[in-house]
């Protein structure tokens, strides 16, 4: 009889060891899974893919732009990619002639654009409302003023 009740607890010590074994490694798949994910080591915005808006232009039209706003404060290369640097000397533009009464970030956001809009009603042919949306007739317009820069 002894033998059996030993090996009654030797199979029952194996098996309470082999279920908090197997809720161990599957507590630790399910912690993991759960985890948030890292952030990326080094964002976009540092290489300038997030900061650079040509709102459709080309690289030879934002060319153009770049070097029309030479004059108000836009120091950087003439690249094509209109980023941050590009769009705060729009945005002194704008604030100086067509009533851009928001921040110099060189975020081209809604007020940018509705000062931009003002801008090619005037001087490139748009249509659309003054709304702050870089739609098509917005982009078809700055893109007609960017080959007028040519």
């Amino acid at each position: 009889m002894r033998p059996s009740v030993m090996t009654r607890s030797f199979v029952s010590a194996t098996a309470v060891v082999g279920l908090a074994v197997g809720a161990l490694a599957g507590a630790g798949t399910s912690f993991a899974a759960s985890a948030p994910a890292a952030p990326p080591a080094v964002s976009a915005e540092a290489f300038g893919t997030l900061a650079t808006n040509n709102l459709g232009l080309t690289s030879k039209q934002a060319m153009n732009i770049q070097r029309w706003v030479t004059g108000w404060g836009y120091t950087g290369k003439i690249d094509g990619l209109l980023g941050t640097n590009s769009w705060k000397a729009i945005q002194n533009y704008l604030a100086a002639q067509w009533e851009y009464n928001d921040s110099i970030d060189g975020i081209p956001g809604p007020n940018t654009i509705k000062a931009l809009q003002r801008f090619l009603r005037e001087h490139s042919g748009y249509e659309g409302p003054i709304d702050g949306i870089a739609g098509p007739g917005t982009r078809a317009a700055w893109a007609n003023w960017a080959n007028y820069m040519a």
